[in-house]
């Protein structure tokens, strides 16, 4: 029997949902339930084929039970090594290499030290910043946000710099983006599931929490829900999400991804409302219960494998072998 594993914090009604529907399609050798751990033994291996993950980046102890984990066989939704080592000013290099639109975005130093450190430690930090130089590439217009977060946390709305300074006053010894703010006509909030199904969500982040999706939306452009379409799927298939959101901010016709490491989005019933979160259940049910029937597999015990590389091909090496010996009779003959 393969065991589907949900993990999960405060939120109610998707992890239960996700459960139900999938137990409830009574498959033969796939069940579901919510994960159980105590201390975790080295030796100790997984009850899981799969787990979907919906804590760890707030839990460090998930975070290490999931990788172990992974390392024995299971699937994790999401890869806890990548999600490790992702942030969000990396997505924007990613995505502006990828040919996707987004915003003019610098990342900033500390206002404060971080902890265990002092002036001395930065002594590789231009002084006096250039702040000109900041604002004739962003603009006076933005936002403040930390380099990891989520939730709309530690995010500041500004209109000048007098807003700016104070706001990043305030940042503390979070590392924090400033970002041009878009003057948006249209705003896109995207479910991506397993790298291949979208769905597109109109969305006003100017709204309260939970009226920001909106129920009677107007008609788009297709080809522009085409192109929002495109470029999520081109940004979740780059970061290796098989769960994740991509929001967009359309201005002047031009979709700029604004928001795309959300690799456990929000999936409440009450704010998502019930068409979104119906179609959200079946297709993480489904993504689940595909990858609990695919063959276990052990992870190459290498770190770029656990990121998701592709393995090394084995005659890789017997080419690099016989190359070798090759220069060797080179070499002799010489």
């Amino acid at each position: 029997m393969k065991k589907i594993g949900v993990l999960f914090g405060m939120e109610n009604s998707f992890p239960g949902a996700l459960v139900e529907h999938i137990n409830a399609r009574n498959i033969a050798d796939v069940t579901a339930e919510f994960v159980e751990t105590g201390a975790v033994h080295l030796d100790q291996f997984p009850r899981y084929a799969v787990i979907v993950d919906r804590i760890s980046h707030d839990i460090p102890f998930y975070r290490a039970f999931l990788k172990h984990a992974a390392l024995h066989g299971t699937l994790i939704v999401n890869n806890p090594f990548w999600w490790s080592a992702d942030d969000k000013f990396f997505n924007y290099t990613l995505a502006a290499k990828l040919g996707v639109a987004v915003p003019p975005t610098v990342i900033l130093p500390h206002k404060q030290h971080p902890e265990g450190t002092t002036s001395r430690s930065m002594r590789n930090l231009e002084y006096p910043l250039d702040w000109d130089g900041v604002f004739a590439y962003v603009g006076e217009h933005g936002f403040l946000k930390p380099v990891n977060g989520g939730g709309w946390r530690d995010v500041y709305h500004v209109h000048n710099r007098d807003e700016f300074f104070k706001a990043y006053d305030q940042s503390r010894d979070l590392c924090m983006m400033y970002q041009k703010a878009v003057d948006f006509n249209e705003y896109f909030r995207c479910y991506v599931v397993g790298q291949k199904r979208v769905h597109v969500m109109p969305y006003d982040p100017r709204k309260p929490h939970a009226e920001r999706y909106l129920q009677d939306p107007p008609a788009y452009s297709p080809r522009l829900l085409r192109r929002v379409e495109r470029d999520a799927l081109k940004l979740c298939r780059a970061l290796g999400y098989d769960l994740n959101t991509v929001e967009f901010a359309v201005e002047n016709g031009i979709p700029y991804a604004i928001d795309f490491m959300n690799p456990a989005p929000d999936a409440d019933l009450h704010s998502v409302g019930q068409a979104n979160f119906d179609w959200i259940v079946k297709e993480v049910a489904d993504l689940a219960i595909a990858k609990a029937r695919l063959a276990p597999r052990l992870p190459e015990l290498r770190w770029s494998a656990f990121l998701g590389a592709a393995p090394v091909p084995k005659k890789t090496a017997r080419t690099a072998a016989k190359k070798k010996q090759a220069a060797k009779v080179v070499a002799t003959a010489g």
